[in-house]
């Protein structure tokens, strides 16, 4: 649980996420301009408002623009200090932006425990993605005492809001039955959408119930076909999974090939299946090679190291 969450809030680091700009009162003219790509008139019309208006929103948006280094020199500092005015004057994405800052170390050392009261601030006020992180912070249990309750009210407030990542970790709580009473149900409800938006890892598990009925009305059609898409996206799992689909025919049509294709990949993602070796070691030597050259540049892209 630690490695993943500690995983999942480095890419939250990394992605500064489009910001809710536009909750201002009135049109948002600068974050229009931002919007279309117009970095130049959004920053005009962004230090106007500041001048005029003071407007936090404004402020934000100027802090946006240094962090990206969008019509001005990329600028840390200068980014962070117009977010913590924002954030000092309560705008919820300037605090969330403060945070992420405050995570990965810009414009000043790391700081885990401010982040996590930004985080804290921003999700009392709504901030969907404020939430889902801090909500990791509490599955981890390391920055802040573990609590699954609160981690699954938090996880609620992200996945409302119509976050994948948040949709797929509060289903896996429901499944558990950790933070929140056990239902199979309200996980694969969530998991199923989650996966429309393409999460893997919900299409994963939305698969194996489909697959099995469990929670839902068994459906090993359509099971495969989330398994195949999964496999496509990179999980080991599901190319595991749709590899013993297309070797037993259950779900799709048998096709040695394919299965062979997809159980090497899987292994050479790192699962282990003794079944499908035994399955592929007993092809015929044709079959087995057209399914090892199927594989070919998925196997040689993942013995690549990471550059």
């Amino acid at each position: 649980m630690t490695k993943a969450i500690a995983a999942a809030l480095l890419l939250a680091a990394i992605v500064l996420p489009q910001r809710d700009f536009a909750a201002a009162a009135e049109p948002d003219l600068a974050y229009g301009e931002y919007q279309r790509g117009n970095f130049l008139r959004a920053f005009g019309l962004a230090t106007h408002y500041v001048e005029e208006k003071s407007d936090t929103k404004a402020m934000t948006l100027l802090g946006e623009l240094y962090a990206m280094g969008y019509c001005v020199p990329k600028d840390d500092a200068k980014a962070a200090e117009w977010y913590k005015l924002a954030a000092d004057r309560g705008d919820r994405d300037a605090m969330f932006a403060l945070a992420m800052f405050r995570l990965e170390g810009r414009a000043g050392p790391r700081d885990r425990d401010a982040s996590a009261k930004l985080l804290a601030a921003a999700a009392k006020l709504g901030h969907p993605l404020a939430a889902y992180d801090l909500a990791l912070l509490y599955m981890e249990g390391q920055l802040l005492p573990q609590d699954f309750t609160r981690a699954a009210e938090l996880l609620r407030v992200a996945a409302q809001a119509g976050n994948p990542e948040a949709q797929y970790a509060l289903g896996t709580l429901y499944k558990q039955g950790r933070g929140v009473a056990k239902n199979m149900s309200e996980a694969v409800r969530l998991w199923s959408l989650a996966a429309l938006a393409d999460n893997p890892d919900a299409e994963v598990e939305y698969a194996i119930a489909l697959f099995n009925g469990d929670g839902v009305a068994k459906n090993e059609q359509t099971a495969a076909a989330l398994f195949h898409r999964a496999a496509q996206h990179g999980n080991p799992v599901a190319q595991d999974r749709y590899a013993r689909i297309l070797a037993e025919g259950r779900g799709a049509p048998k096709d040695p090939v394919q299965a062979t294709k997809w159980h090497l990949i899987s292994k050479a993602g790192g699962e282990i299946n003794v079944i499908l070796d035994d399955f592929v070691h007993n092809l015929d030597a044709h079959t087995r090679e057209l399914g090892e050259e199927a594989a070919k540049k998925w196997v040689e892209a993942l013995k690549k190291p990471p550059s």
